[in-house]
């Protein structure tokens, strides 16, 4: 039942900041959106910035698993991480959410943007521990060291990041340029 309530939550304050922004989102209105008290609402999810986190949590887990179900798709890692990459920046260019934050740059609703693109915990620590799970159980087989893999990871996961949150152009030379840079330094720390 809780999840229940928290999923209702979620959905409540998604729909207000993919219509009118992170500055119209209050406490007060998602719990009356929900049907229940502001204490209710409080105790289930904390501060308005305790929802922001959780909301993004949710969309970066959804991220994630399309992340997963398309490397798994893959046998060869680097073509996997540039599939990958193809599905974050197709997947980022259509979610709603996500165009709202970023669309608040030009309205001067930047509250969420910090947790998105300057602290490195929520969205870009979270998703290189995840990456890093996801790599190691489908290319267990390959052999790169656990410091390796990270550097790896992380580069990719930042240029997705980049590409995602301020796009030069279309989709295809973006992933184009993801996947080279992959290959090269994936070769060159296996080489090692």
């Amino acid at each position: 039942m809780r999840q229940l309530l928290r999923e209702r939550i979620l959905d409540a304050a998604r729909v207000i900041v993919c219509t009118e922004g992170w500055g119209a989102v209050n406490m007060s209105r998602v719990a009356k959106d929900v049907g229940v008290s502001r204490p209710v609402l409080y105790k289930e999810i904390g501060t308005r910035q305790a929802l922001a986190d959780v909301l993004i949590e949710r969309e970066l887990s959804a991220f994630l698993a399309g992340i997963a179900e398309t490397l798994q798709a893959h046998d060869d890692p680097i073509a996997g991480m540039t599939a990958a990459a193809e599905y974050v920046l197709r997947t980022g260019a259509d979610n709603v959410l996500l165009k709202a934050v970023l669309s608040g740059r030009h309205s001067g609703d930047t509250t969420l943007l910090p947790a998105l693109m300057t602290e490195p915990e929520p969205v870009l620590g979270r998703a290189i521990q995840a990456l890093t799970v996801i790599f190691r159980v489908r290319y267990g087989h390959v052999a790169i060291g656990d410091a390796e893999l990270a550097s790896v990871l992380e580069i990719f996961a930042r240029l997705c990041l980049s590409h995602l949150f301020q796009p030069l152009g279309p989709t295809d030379p973006a992933v184009d340029q993801i996947g080279l840079v992959i290959r090269s330094v994936f070769s060159a720390v296996t080489a090692e």
